[in-house]
């Protein structure tokens, strides 16, 4: 599934590395991040499609990726669409870890052990392989650089980089800020990659419990902010109980500070 098999999620926490420090940048909304990675490669790969601003399972196939599939099997449960921000906004956080420990298996990072204050231990993550963070780096650089539409893998991956900021890790600084615009513009080349990037950018600003307004003629597909939807028109029936408490939960986060744990911080 993609170049090299590597996939949206690994090359979004791949971008996330910092090389010099071995810590992912954006650690918190990473989680949601790769959560709505995991939505863009299993639409890439037929298995999911956008509904509104719902997501709906098509093809309940594996896709041979444990991690994806795990995910897969999850939205099949839920039985008919949910809304993408409930989905990027539940209880799955932790992802960050998980797709270290799957690049630490695939021999694309390797891990160093540490203390924080010579007490906590601490890990952090180094990329074996420099050549590929620098190819995923070359071809958000060529889109931004270009003005050619980047092709959906890399235009997802571009909208998912803005919406946890990584923009202010990649292209720094004032000297940045026109980079960091144009990386912001490339959400509008891949519908998917926009509905989520846009729902993760929801969670973290505390309104996942309001669905989006679509843009009229859009059928809820979102190429700008204002894009989302609530399914072509209909009332939707209240979330699940479990997803409204999701919801909440994901609402109060940011006012709790750093995570506790010490591990790729």
């Amino acid at each position: 599934m993609g170049r090299s098999r590597r996939t949206i999620p690994e090359e979004l926490l791949l971008l996330a590395l910092d090389p010099a420090t071995g810590t992912t940048a954006q650690p918190q909304s990473l989680d949601l991040g790769l959560a709505g990675a995991q939505l863009v490669e299993l639409a890439l790969a037929g298995r999911i499609a956008p509904d509104g601003d719902r997501i709906a399972v098509v093809m309940p196939r594996p896709t041979g990726d444990p991690t994806l599939d795990s995910a897969l099997e999850l939205l099949r449960r839920r039985g008919s669409p949910v809304r993408a921000v409930h989905w990027i906004g539940g209880p799955r956080l932790g992802l960050r870890q998980i797709y270290l420990a799957h690049l630490e298996r695939c021999g694309m990072v390797h891990a160093v052990s540490g203390h924080m204050c010579g007490v906590l231990p601490t890990t952090r993550y180094q990329a074996t392989d420099t050549a590929i963070s620098r190819d995923i780096r070359a071809r958000l650089d060529s889109a931004i650089r270009t003005g050619v539409p980047p092709d959906p893998r890399t235009a997802a991956l571009a909208a998912l980089a803005h919406a946890v900021g990584l923009g202010k890790h990649l292209y720094p600084g004032n000297e940045g800020r026109s980079s960091r615009s144009r990386l912001r513009d490339l959400i509008r080349h891949d519908p998917m990659g926009g509905l989520v990037a846009h729902a993760v950018m929801d969670v973290q600003n505390g309104v996942a419990a309001q669905p989006r307004r679509a843009a009229p003629g859009t059928s809820g597909a979102p190429g700008s902010p204002g894009g989302g939807g609530n399914g072509g028109g209909g009332t939707r029936q209240p979330a699940h109980p479990s997803e409204r408490a999701a919801s909440l939960a994901m609402q109060q986060q940011p006012h709790r500070g750093s995570m506790a744990r010490a591990v790729a911080h």
